[in-house]
């Protein structure tokens, strides 16, 4: 039901964008890059949070992590990771498909600006080898993101 959830989402919103099926599993970041042959960063991860009451969905470059500190101040409160039952009821995506395309209902969604460095990012497509390709200022539109800063900026290699 979930990858068809999300193609019925395309097919109403864009339907330019194809939905990507591959025989290898793209479940993780790790093999998700591999599987569409990109950088691990440019795999649009989804995150389910949950500040009180509320639960959210994030996205954020593939290897980018959570900054407690910012997120507390733009959210005003600590981030709570959701439990995959809960991740499935409130998109209908198993965990590897979870994205922000095809929810049962209305869910917050916010982009990080980590996305922005690239022209193209994959994000899950409600399979666990499923996705699409698109820019990231129209995914944020297609599903009505908002833009934050919630993430670690990235480590800089060291200069010898």
């Amino acid at each position: 039901m979930s990858l068809e959830s999300v193609r019925a989402f395309f097919a109403a919103k864009a339907p330019d964008i194809e939905v990507i099926v591959t025989e290898a599993s793209s479940a993780t970041v790790a093999l998700a890059a591999e599987a569409h042959g990109v950088a691990p960063d440019q795999i649009a991860k989804t995150i389910c949070l949950r500040v009180g009451d509320t639960a959210m969905l994030v996205v954020a470059a593939g290897t980018a992590r959570l900054d407690n500190r910012k997120f507390k101040d733009r959210f005003g409160g600590k981030a709570r990771m959701l439990e995959a039952e809960e991740v499935v009821t409130l998109t209908s995506h198993p965990i590897g498909g979870v994205c922000p395309f095809g929810l049962p209902a209305p869910l917050p969604v916010y982009c990080d600006v980590s996305l922005k460095a690239f022209d193209e990012v994959v994000p899950a497509a409600g399979a666990t080898n499923a996705a699409v390709r698109l820019q990231p200022a129209r995914m944020a539109a297609l599903v009505g993101a908002e833009w934050v800063d919630v993430c670690q900026a990235p480590a800089r290699a060291i200069q010898d």
